[in-house]
């Protein structure tokens, strides 16, 4: 998990146009939340490697997934006349469940180790 965020949260500022485009209009500058969810993105990666922040790292990053999830909904809108643009953003909706539970289990789990 750690990995997949580190290289998620990399990936806002080397390629920040893609994200970009799936930040609402409605919340403003969406190079600017497309850095800050990149941060947070890193940050969590930082946490979850490091033993002594796992626990904390799960839960923040649970909580990020979920913080996530309008986009991915803004996402299914913007792409709705386009069947495949459609299907790819229908898709990734259900994908979020799971990394919000492997998140939560990595905090329950670094909980359980104190």
């Amino acid at each position: 998990m750690a990995g997949l965020l580190g290289f998620a949260g990399a990936m806002h500022f080397l390629r920040p146009t893609p994200f970009d485009s799936i930040v609402p209009p409605s919340l403003g500058n969406r190079r600017a939340w497309t850095y800050a969810s990149g941060v947070a993105e890193l940050g969590c990666a930082a946490l979850l490697a490091v033993p002594a922040t796992r626990r904390l790292g799960g839960a923040a990053t649970a909580a990020l997934m979920v913080a996530v999830y309008p986009a991915n909904i803004y996402t299914v809108a913007k792409h709705w006349k386009s069947p495949k643009g459609r299907a790819i953003a229908l898709a990734r909706l259900p994908l979020q469940i799971p990394l919000v539970q492997m998140s939560w289990a990595i905090a329950r789990e670094a909980d359980s180790r104190r």
